[in-house]
């Protein structure tokens, strides 16, 4: 979750080039984890992901002058259950990368951000009117419409094809779940301590997946797998950056590039062509998000002006 609270959103440009280049640092990240998905059991790719991110987050806060405040945690209650959520949700990311295709996982995942609008109305308790009922609606029309061709198959890479697009849907309903939790945490807590204390959570949980059968690495899966942690600390410094120099509303839309980015991935790096189908649905998901973005904006400018005109010099 980003830290906006002292940004002066006087760059827009550079926010958004911050903002792309997250998109890209995490989607090349999930690129290394899919190049080890066949070997490596996802639990040990998030122990990766996560342990080597805490050096990289660990020198970005120093250098910041925010190593105290992101080691200090007002609710560690709270930071655990954001930890398990959050760590159920990579961890099934990363297994879905190990059958489905990158943009497909990609565009399965933008179904987190509409289930973010009905978790938070219902453990929340904010208001949702028609606007955003009517987005959530459409975009999971879309996400329907992406995994439609999974589950028309009776062959075995069908069922199999089939499982992975449920595992990477469930993956997007806990990432949504972690964000609501995000939100309870943003009130009380830095985002540096959320960052931080997500990394640590989630590595010492994927230790308990050791039993499940964890593997000695090959050492491209080593070098890749390190590679990994390493960007992710490096993705999320990039974002934080970039909520720092421009509005939220007007970056958030720029997460959808990661479906440019996929694409071309997927395309030259793992030979995976996409369907029709899945772009159908993908586009349909990207434009509810979209909405969603749009009206979030839209009601920031008129409670801003609400307060305004409240004021005694309004």
């Amino acid at each position: 979750m980003p830290d906006t609270t002292d940004a002066p959103f006087s760059r827009p440009l550079r926010g958004i080039l911050l903002k792309l280049a997250s998109v890209l640092v995490f989607i090349v990240m999930q690129s290394m984890i899919k190049a080890t998905a066949a070997h490596v059991p996802a639990g040990e790719a998030v122990f990766f992901r996560s342990a080597f991110a805490v050096p990289v987050i660990v020198v970005w806060l120093a250098f910041q002058g925010q190593l105290s405040t992101g080691l200090h945690a007002k609710q560690p209650l709270g930071h655990l259950w954001r930890g398990l959520v959050g760590t159920v949700a990579m961890g099934m990311g990363f297994a879905g990368l190990g059958y489905l295709p990158l943009p497909e996982v990609t565009a399965i995942g933008y179904a987190s951000p509409l289930m973010v609008v009905i978790l938070a109305a219902m453990f929340l308790g904010e208001e949702v009117r028609i606007f955003r009922i009517s987005a959530v609606a459409l975009g999971l029309v879309g996400v329907l419409v992406v995994l439609s061709p999974r589950f028309s198959v009776g062959d075995g890479a069908g069922s199999r094809e089939a499982f992975g697009a449920m595992v990477v849907l469930v993956s997007a309903m806990f990432a949504a779940l972690a964000q609501v939790f995000v939100r309870r945490l943003v009130l009380i807590e830095s985002t540096s301590a959320i960052v931080f204390y997500f990394s640590m959570t989630a590595t010492a949980l994927s230790l308990a997946t050791i039993p499940f059968g964890w593997v000695w690495p090959l050492p491209l899966e080593l070098f890749l797998l390190i590679g990994s942690g390493i960007l992710g600390g490096v993705g999320q410094i990039l974002l934080t950056a970039s909520y720092r120099e421009a509005d939220a509303s007007l970056v958030a839309p720029f997460d959808y590039a990661s479906m440019i980015f996929s694409l071309a991935i997927g395309f030259f790096v793992f030979g995976e062509v996409p369907t029709g189908i899945m772009l159908s649905g993908a586009f349909l998901v990207m434009t509810a998000g979209i909405l969603i973005i749009w009206r979030e904006r839209q009601l920031g400018l008129e409670r801003a002006r609400a307060r305004r005109s409240m004021t005694p010099n309004g």
